[in-house]
């Protein structure tokens, strides 16, 4: 399999009126860098925790609960005044909505009653489709959804997300309803000159559905799915065939829906060697986004930028710029400033390491410093986490963070006085 190559990255030239995201994901500088953490919205907020118990949903179902989902997702805008909004959801939603038997077990992951792991088992698994699973989870009141109504429940959580978040042509210049001054003034740092703030959609990459669908856990070396991508060239295109199409289907929705960018997660393929990874694997993360990119944003108006990001694959920062992303994540554990040479002309995205966010605030702030210098190595700059937020993580320390980031400390001091947990 051939890669094919687009991306969405336009002209050089700043635009103060766009978001700072975006604008950084063209390749551009913008007057702050932007910033946002993957698992930003998430346990490591009182509020979100206090959410998710009063619904009293599974991971899967809360996230196909569209009200649910729309307020975990605006809950760190609001606190920390980041410049995206992630849609809270998780990378195993598309399989669910394919029909595909998969439950997330607090404390160990994904788990599937039957791994695929042979030509019939992937024969029977492919014929199933995005949207079309008879019975894809649990919405509010227990009413059972299908895959069309699942589907359709993630299109809602997008546009109610956007409906508050503001577009260029609706900028949301005041916050609606009774917001606390902390939640104002997240909302407002977020929004920044452009008036709205971009909501980000995302995707499971197809070598880590295949790594779960495979092993039907958490591994280590996936070797189930290392086994199969040698053994059986023919079951290995299908199964990451159909995989590439159904996340990218599910990017695609987040995107019709109002995502104005995205970004593929690949969880695991830092266990691939280099050329297992160009040869196995590249040429699925690229038609996962050339799928994701039959999509146009209405916010925008335009095919949303990707961002491919992987877990310790400094090894493959190359090749993942040949998937035709537009920017590049890179984890902790690879140089960003390197990779930002290396890279040539993609934005890069990371890559602080979050054990500093345990550490003392000196500390924490030399390492984001640092993170902010290295990152003038590329065209363009997205500051992150070299990885997700960790659960314990104390969220004023994140808040602090991203004030740093922007460089402007006085709506940290509204923002860290009288936060009631209350949005």
């Amino acid at each position: 399999m051939t890669i094919s190559v687009r991306n969405s990255a336009g002209a050089r030239g700043g635009d103060e009126h766009r978001p700072a995201l975006l604008e950084a994901l063209a390749g551009r500088r913008p007057t702050r860098t932007p910033v946002w953490f993957m698992r930003q919205a998430g346990r490591s907020l009182p509020e979100y925790r206090a959410l998710r118990a009063q619904a009293g949903a599974s991971m899967l179902d809360a996230c196909l609960r569209p009200e649910l989902s729309a307020s975990a997702t605006l809950q760190p805008v609001r606190r920390h005044g980041v410049d995206a909004a992630v849609l809270f959801s998780d990378i195993m939603v598309p399989l669910r909505l394919a029909g595909v038997e998969v439950r997330i077990e607090p404390g160990v992951g994904p788990l599937l009653d039957t791994p695929v792991r042979d030509a019939a088992q992937v024969r029977r698994l492919v014929s199933r489709r995005y949207g079309e699973a008879e019975r894809a989870g649990t919405g509010a009141a227990g009413v059972a959804l299908d895959g069309a109504a699942g589907v359709a429940a993630v299109e809602a959580a997008a546009r109610g997300v956007v409906a508050e978040l503001g577009t260029p042509e609706r900028p949301a210049d005041s916050a609606p309803g009774a917001l606390s001054p902390r939640a104002r003034a997240g909302l407002a740092e977020s929004r920044g000159g452009a008036g709205w703030t971009p909501l980000l959609g995302f995707g499971g990459a197809p070598f880590t559905l295949v790594a779960y669908l495979a092993e039907g856990r958490p591994s280590r070396d996936h070797l189930a799915a290392r086994t199969l991508m040698h053994a059986d060239p023919d079951a290995w295109d299908r199964l990451m065939t159909w995989a590439a199409h159904l996340t990218g289907a599910f990017m695609a929705t987040q995107v019709r829906a109002g995502a104005a960018a995205v970004q593929l997660f690949d969880s695991w393929a830092g266990v691939l060697p280099a050329a297992d990874y160009r040869e196995k694997v590249a040429p699925y993360s690229a038609l996962a986004l050339d799928v994701a990119r039959e999509a146009v944003s209405p916010t925008t108006g335009r095919v949303a930028p990707a961002i491919h990001f992987a877990t310790r694959a400094g090894h493959l920062l190359p090749e993942l710029h040949r998937t035709g992303a537009d920017a590049v994540g890179v984890d902790q554990c690879a140089d960003l400033a390197q990779a930002g040479r290396q890279l040539g002309d993609r934005p890069v995205q990371g890559n602080l390491d979050p054990a500093l966010l345990g550490a003392p605030w000196q500390v924490l702030a030399r390492g984001v410093d640092a993170c902010l210098e290295a990152g003038r190595a590329a065209p363009g700059h997205v500051f992150n986490l070299g990885h997700g937020v960790p659960p314990h993580t104390d969220p004023d320390v994140l808040t602090r963070v991203v004030a740093r980031v922007h460089g402007s400390q006085s709506w940290e001091r509204t923002a860290l006085a009288g936060w009631d947990g209350q949005a």
